[in-house]
């Protein structure tokens, strides 16, 4: 079955850097993300982004490094309470692009493309920083500072342990003063 793009989605064609007509040095390029860009992953986590993405290409004449940067904010859902917040995004990866025989993108800092290629497509690369920017836990800033006021929270307290204070035995009390006085 065919999927239908909408009109806002960008082609991954559109993450693409022709590289054969730029001359040596550095060169700049800047991409902007939206949550459409993760329909071609399936990826459905984000229910708003808004992330620039600022490339830096240094070609010399027989490799290529390049430094992606990802700036912005994606609209997820607290872990703990399931509303919504804007987390922040910023993190950023090098890349060091060669040419070879084949193409080859299993290393994650190494990507050798064949001989006479003349363009290199960042989608993945995009959607990967983006995606292991988001921490594995994701918990509200209001839950952190206690500023959210939520139902969940309240029967989250609710269902809290109580601490129990026992009273330690004075012999063990005067155990631990012989065994700290050595």
């Amino acid at each position: 079955m065919l999927a239908l793009k909408s009109e806002n989605m960008r082609s991954n064609d559109d993450f693409n850097i022709e590289f054969a007509g730029l001359k040596l040095g550095h060169h700049n390029f800047e991409f902007d993300i939206s949550e459409t860009f993760f329909d071609d992953y399936n990826y459905c986590d984000f229910s708003h982004a808004a992330i620039n993405i600022d490339v830096t290409l240094i070609k010399k004449t027989t490799i290529m490094e390049l430094n992606i940067v990802a700036r912005g904010n994606v609209r997820i859902k607290c872990d703990l309470t399931n509303e919504p917040y804007d987390q922040p995004i910023d993190n950023n990866i090098d890349l060091v692009v060669k040419f070879g025989n084949e193409l080859n993108s299993e290393d994650d800092e190494i990507l050798i493309i064949p001989h006479g290629e003349y363009k290199i497509n960042l989608a993945q690369y995009i959607y990967e920083l983006i995606v292991l920017s988001v921490p594995a836990k994701r918990i509200h800033p209001g839950v952190a500072d206690g500023s959210l006021k939520s139902e969940i929270l309240n029967i989250l307290e609710d269902l809290k342990p109580k601490e129990n204070k026992k009273t330690i035995d004075p012999r063990w009390e005067k155990l631990k003063k012989i065994i700290t006085n050595k």
